[in-house]
Order: structure tokens, then sequence, then C-alpha cells
């Protein structure tokens, strides 16, 4: 049985859990991610949907989809994707997480798997996916390269992954973490550690080790003016890039 290596950072889980009940609130700790996710969910649901074959103008595009959401903290994106017809399983280390994701679904009426775990954890069970989310996760982890495999391992012939994170540059620096934590106080400060920013050469790199072959990537950037936030081809901060595998 494939060893796959553990890219668990105690110190990153401990400092999600301690914000778990802020999930769902828009104007919280996590109010950013609120408005980031139409972002985010268009572009998950124009990939998938142009990789897969899928039509995104029928109401349960991702129906007979299996969907992994890795890092689902409170499900801000399970439950979307269970609503678009995903089967959908969401994964986190944290229990805090994973209980506030639950209560929020059941109070939601949807159908989804939540399991404490890791992504090594599904991988050695011999878990396959369709579809794997792995969005704002891979700055966290202790070994991304080694996540990135084990994640990889885990998609089926011709499935998908969909990965966000914050490209390392100077820009970002001062945008995602003296901006954004010290300034602006969107996100607690210490949310973010810039060595552990990756950029798209590294990930695209990793990707392919793992034998996908990226197909799309984008930058999201924030307008202060329309308070808004849209895809751009500026990665130099936030970016989304999908890969497939062949």
């Amino acid at each position: 049985m494939t060893a796959f290596a553990p890219s668990l950072d105690p110190s990153e889980v401990e400092k999600f859990s301690a914000m778990a009940a802020e999930w769902w609130n828009p104007k919280g700790k996590f109010g950013v991610l609120h408005v980031f996710n139409p972002v985010r969910l268009q572009f998950i649901k124009e990939q998938v949907s142009a990789r897969l074959g899928r039509d995104p103008l029928e109401r349960q595009p991702f129906a007979g989809l299996r969907l992994l959401d890795i890092g689902c903290g409170g499900g801000l994106l399970s439950e979307p994707m269970a609503r678009l017809g995903a089967s959908v399983t969401g994964v986190d280390p944290s229990e805090r997480n994973i209980k506030t994701a639950s209560v929020h679904r059941d109070e939601m009426g949807l159908e989804i798997d939540y399991r404490v775990g890791t992504a090594e954890d599904l991988a050695q069970a011999g878990e396959c996916f369709d579809v794997i989310l792995n969005m704002e996760v891979i700055e966290h982890v202790a070994d991304p390269r080694a996540f990135t495999g084990t994640c990889a391992a885990m998609l089926k012939p011709g499935g998908v992954m969909v990965v966000a994170t914050l490209n390392r540059t100077v820009k970002s620096f001062g945008l995602a973490i003296i901006g954004a934590e010290y300034i602006l106080g969107w996100l607690p400060k210490g949310t973010h550690q810039w060595e552990k920013f990756i950029t798209p050469a590294e990930l695209s790199s990793w990707l392919g080790e793992a034998g996908l072959v990226v197909k799309d990537q984008l930058g999201v950037t924030y307008s202060p003016f329309s308070r808004q936030w849209r895809v751009s081809r500026d990665m130099d901060v936030n970016y989304m890039l999908v890969a497939q595998r062949g």
C-alpha cells in the first residue's frame, strides 16, 4: 500500500479551530470569504462543466459527480457544490470546524458527508473523486508538494482539481499580509505566513509530477471602489488554477 507523507500542521489546525464558530457569520472573521465566494463558485462551475462535459445552465450540472472539498472548514464551498448536484465529501482536520459545518448542513437540509481527517487518511483508504477542491488550503500545510501529490492520487482518470492559493511576491506581502491582516483587518493577524505562499510555477511543477496537466489559471483581484472581487490575468497575489488527469 502506498504511504502518503503527512501534511498536517498542528499549529494551523489550532488556529482555524479557534475561529470555527465564525464560519457562517458574513461580518465575522471569515467575512472576506463570503465576499470572495461568488468568484470562486463561478470559476469552479465553469471549469468543471467545461472539463467534464457538463451544461452549466442546468439546475444541477454536477449530478453524478463525486466531489471532495479538502480543508472544507465550515462548509462554505461544500454546501453550494451539493446544491449543484454533486455527491460531496468535506474533510477537515479540525473537529470544531466539522461540527460547525455539520450543524449548518442539517439546518439547510443538505446531504454532505463531513469527516474529521486529512487528505492522507482518504488517500490511504483508496478514496477516489471526479473533482477535488483544494481552495485556500495548500499554503497552510506542512509539506505542500507532498500534499499536492496526495490529493492528485485521489483523482479518477479525467478528474479535475481546482486549486486556489496565494503567490509569493512582494506585492502579496504588501496586500495579503500587511494590507489584509494589519491595515484593513479582513483576517486575524497571523492567518498567513508569507514564506508559505506558493508561486504558480511551483504549483504547476508539483501537479505535473503528480500526473496532472494545468488547463487554465487566473488571478483574483479586489476593487476597493466596487468592493468586489473579480477574475483577472494579474496573478501576483491571489490566483486559481485548474488541472486535469489524463
